[in-house]
């Protein structure tokens, strides 16, 4: 019966956009502002005007961060259209991210530019990042091997630190709540001259609930609170040269201790640490010719003491070395390059091998004229251990008229198996090959008025998808196709936006759905402006989905609900209140995993302007 309504939903929702929106909007017209194009880098890897772009990117500044008043990457980039999020339990626990319906496997995550996420799993991790470091994410949608290489199949996610800008700018926030969440946040950003720097610390404390259920496979439930420690510095310098070349550096650096569990009175501890250090120059051999040099170290570490037994150790090294040219020409900006990483793996599970290294080159080109942008994109990747892949992507988008625009784009993309899907014991086959995949977008795109209208739809067939019951395993192939409808609005004081996603992803040799995902989802938020208030709510609603690749195991679908307000005491003050789950749903993305009931939070902003 849910499901009915849900897709009912999903049915009346471009009706809604086309006949009440632009009718609203005629009566508030004159109150839409015009807003500056955004400008994006991961589509493309070089600076891009969205409007401009043929692939499918949201942007989340730094000032939609701080409305949110999201506490994590998870909570802020649930709010994505096309992303669904699978979590074992509350704050800091393994959440998982899917982008249009592909793997968790299938995204990269980028920490500014560099490679971040755990080899053995295959997985990117976000849920030892400091949200309030933060400056920036652009989360790009679609096939992207032809620019980052493995794993992108269903999209590619990167973060922007905060860095120095001129002048002298403190900023601290501290936030208290439920489950005796305390967050404290203080930094500054600055710079004289040609040196510009940036520091910032967060401390994050939270008491937790218990992670498990009685539903947990094999009797891990423990009916104890599950509490969340984190410490978490970030730091940047530059130096510029001269007005052509600049120098500079950044270090992330996170560690937490986070309790989860593993049977009853047996309480398991993760002490977890993320570390991102990058150094590079940038400049201009010549006019139009635009080269960076970069160095870059990643480490994803995740140690676990269970009871009394001996701790386990999982850790990832990322090293990666990547020379980058942007050269302007009569018909868009060509891009060349070169590109290596090593991944290396240190645990206390005796996998056969623990090393692998990518060398990489790769082309590009993206540009405009008139009405036309075009994208075309080729990149070989040479793997140490599965020898040579070669992926592309072209792109095309025409403008129809001043409000319309559609745009079309073709992709492969590759995936080279886990260190867990070869060797893990029990689990691992070192015979598995690489997933292959070939993805088709189209889209169409309305915008006036300080309204937008996007409709996407995506085919993405994915070839020796690895999938495992007992066993990793390549099947023939998997599918995920469907569409994304997303709409925002701005009439002066009131803000709306809204989405609905509908996926068919499926085993094509068995028919069955893959496991933990919704195929359809229902996103509304609406923000209203008033003197020096803010108030603002969204509601997510998720349909059913399996918790096995069997499909025996059914998760209920659920809806949420968020309730928030800002209030400006002066330019430099500011207090918000936010209510998540303000039903107390309770509700599981993962089976025996317990998701977050109701909290309230109270956050103290402090910005000198």
């Amino acid at each position: 019966m849910k499901t009915c309504v849900f897709r009912a939903r999903l049915a009346v929702l471009p009706l809604a956009l086309t006949a009440v929106f632009p009718s609203f909007s005629q009566t508030l017209q004159t109150q839409a502002t015009p807003q500056l194009k955004e400008t994006v880098v991961s589509a493309t890897r070089t600076p891009t005007r969205t409007d401009e772009l043929v692939s499918d990117v949201v942007v989340i500044n730094r000032a939609e961060i701080e409305k949110s008043a999201g506490r994590t990457l998870p909570e802020i980039l649930a709010r994505v259209p096309g992303v669904q999020f699978n979590s074992n339990g509350g704050l800091g626990k393994n959440s998982s991210m899917i982008i249009r319906g592909a793997e968790a496997r299938h995204t990269i995550l980028l920490i500014d530019g560099v490679r971040f996420g755990s080899a053995t799993t295959g997985t990117p991790t976000f849920d030892n990042i400091p949200v309030n470091m933060i400056e920036r994410i652009e989360v790009l949608k679609g096939p992207a091997s032809a620019l980052y290489g493995s794993e992108a199949v269903g999209g590619v996610v990167q973060i922007f630190m905060r860095k120095g800008v001129q002048g002298f700018n403190p900023y601290a926030s501290v936030t208290l709540g439920s489950k005796q969440y305390r967050q404290l946040t203080t930094g500054f950003s600055g710079g004289t001259g040609a040196v510009t720097y940036s520091l910032g610390v967060q401390k994050v404390r939270e008491s937790g609930f218990s992670a498990t259920n009685a539903k947990v496979p094999f009797g891990n439930f423990n009916p104890d609170d599950d509490g969340f420690d984190q410490d978490s510095l970030n730091a940047s310098l530059a130096y510029q040269i001269n007005t052509d070349w600049k120098i500079d550096a950044g270090l992330l650096y996170a560690s937490s201790i986070n309790h989860t569990d593993d049977g009853l009175n047996r309480d398991t501890r993760y002490h977890g640490r993320t570390s991102v250090a990058r150094t590079g120059v940038e400049g201009r051999f010549l006019p139009g010719w635009k080269s960076q040099l970069r160095y870059a170290q990643s480490v994803d570490s995740s140690e676990a003491v269970v009871a009394a037994t001996l701790p386990s150790l999982f850790r990832t090294n990322q090293h990666q070395i990547t020379w980058q040219n942007d050269i302007d020409t009569p018909i868009g900006v060509a891009l060349a390059g070169i590109e290596y990483l090593t991944q290396k793996i240190d645990s206390s599970t005796a996998y056969t091998v623990k090393e692998r290294d990518v060398s990489s080159y790769f082309f590009g080109l993206n540009g405009n004229a008139g009405r036309h942008s075009w994208q075309a994109n080729l990149r070989h990747d040479q793997n140490s251990q599965f020898g040579g892949n070669s992926t592309g992507f072209v792109g095309y988008g025409f403008s129809l008229a001043e409000a319309w625009r559609v745009n079309a784009a073709y992709g492969t993309s590759f995936v080279a198996p886990s260190f867990n899907q070869l060797y893990f014991p029990g689990f691992g086959n070192t015979a598995l090959q690489p997933e292959r995949g070939k993805n088709t977008d189209l889209g169409v795109t309305w915008s006036e008025a300080g309204q937008s209208v996007k409709l996407v739809h995506f085919d993405n067939k994915i070839r020796g998808f690895i999938t495992a019951t007992t066993i990793a395993a390549n099947v023939p192939q998997a599918r995920i196709d469907g569409f994304t409808l997303a709409y925002d609005g701005s009439f002066g004081p009131l803000t709306l936006h809204a989405s609905a996603d509908s996926l068919n992803p499926r085993n094509e040799l068995t028919g069955k759905r893959l496991p933990r995902r919704s195929k359809s989802q229902f996103r509304l938020g609406a923000d209203y402006d008033i003197g020096a208030w803010t108030l603002g709510g969204s509601v997510l609603s998720t349909g059913n989905s399996f918790n096995d690749v069997a499909n025996l195991q059914q998760l209920d679908g659920y809806t949420t609900a968020d309730l928030y307000a800002d209030y400006r005491i002066n330019k430099d003050w500011k207090v918000q209140a936010k209510v998540n789950n303000l039903t107390n749903k309770q509700y599981e993305t993962i089976l025996g995993y317990n998701q977050p009931g109701r909290g309230v939070y109270i956050t103290l902003r402090w910005q000198p302007k």
